[in-house]
């Protein structure tokens, strides 16, 4: 249940934390490191609410007794960031998965950055320059990953933004919008126009309905790619999971959701009948 959160009062001080769950290994010979990236990634956030008497207390007492500690969820974003820096003049985004799964055998071609279909199956059909795409099954680490397509050579052939190691043949899966990615392919909603720029938030939600939740809140790491109704954006932190198609993404105003970190709920008060409120809250992930 998602409880609303009172608006009697700004928060005095709010540290944001985006959470990531990383192993890392070093070769006691080489001293070379590897490291992994596991799916719990999450932002949490250090709330203080300004001093107040007990008529505007007793609004953040109720409200934090009604989450129930760890049980009840809130939607909270980051204050100083409430209006976007980008023109995007509507509320919500869509996600358009352009492309379906793909199975097919890969070239590699360190040269130019180029990844080729081998079998002509048309695998890249849908993409655009500007588009985010999830490669796995390569054998080298190097051609796995987000890519960000610089140039749409054509349905069997991409051009991507990061070096790759030269292979041929390699048996691999090319996705967008999926666990895993660093970069959202979304279309606009309505008659919805502008920019969305780095540093913007975005809220990923479970259906595509204006009444829907935040299942995940991201943020744009770069200017986002427009082309006609469709936009490209790298986000920040990779998605806990796939992105259904249609389903909304929040522009205006976007929030997480979030639950407090503990099962206790405290406040004080001193001798001038003047209340101290302080919480902490982390990300809700479902599934």
């Amino acid at each position: 249940m998602i409880i609303a959160m009172p608006t009697n009062h700004n928060f005095a001080t709010v540290r944001f934390t985006l959470n990531r769950n990383i192993a890392t290994s070093r070769s006691a010979f080489t001293n070379r490191q590897r490291t992994q990236e596991y799916d719990g990634v999450y932002w949490s956030a250090e709330v203080t609410l300004p001093p107040m008497k007990r008529s505007d207390a007793v609004e953040w007492i109720a409200f934090l007794s009604r989450l129930q500690g760890t049980k009840n969820t809130f939607l909270l974003g980051d204050p100083s960031h409430t209006t976007n820096l980008g023109t995007y003049n509507g509320d919500f985004l869509a996600i358009e998965s352009r492309l379906g799964t793909s199975s097919t055998l890969l070239n590699f071609a360190s040269s130019n950055n180029t990844i080729s279909d081998n079998e002509q199956n048309d695998s890249f059909q849908g993409l655009a320059t500007g588009d985010f795409v999830l490669i796995s099954g390569a054998s080298a680490d190097e051609n796995n990953g987000t890519f960000k397509i610089t140039t749409f050579v054509n349905d069997n052939g991409i051009r991507v933004d990061r070096d790759i190691t030269n292979a041929t043949e390699q048996a691999c899966t090319i996705k967008d919008n999926a666990k895993g990615i660093t970069g959202l392919n979304l279309t606009r909603t309505g008659t919805a126009a502008g920019t969305i720029k780095k540093g913007d938030y975005l809220a990923l939600h479970d259906a595509a309905s204006a009444t829907s939740n935040p299942i995940q809140y991201v943020m744009a790491v770069e200017d986002a790619t427009v082309t006609s109704n469709d936009y490209a954006v790298r986000t920040e932190p990779k998605l806990r999971a796939a992105a259904t198609n249609t389903h909304y993404v929040k522009f205006a105003n976007p929030k997480g959701q979030f639950r407090l970190a503990s099962n206790q709920t405290s406040w004080s008060v001193n001798e001038a009948s003047t209340y101290g409120l302080a919480f902490t809250a982390i990300e809700v992930i479902n599934g």
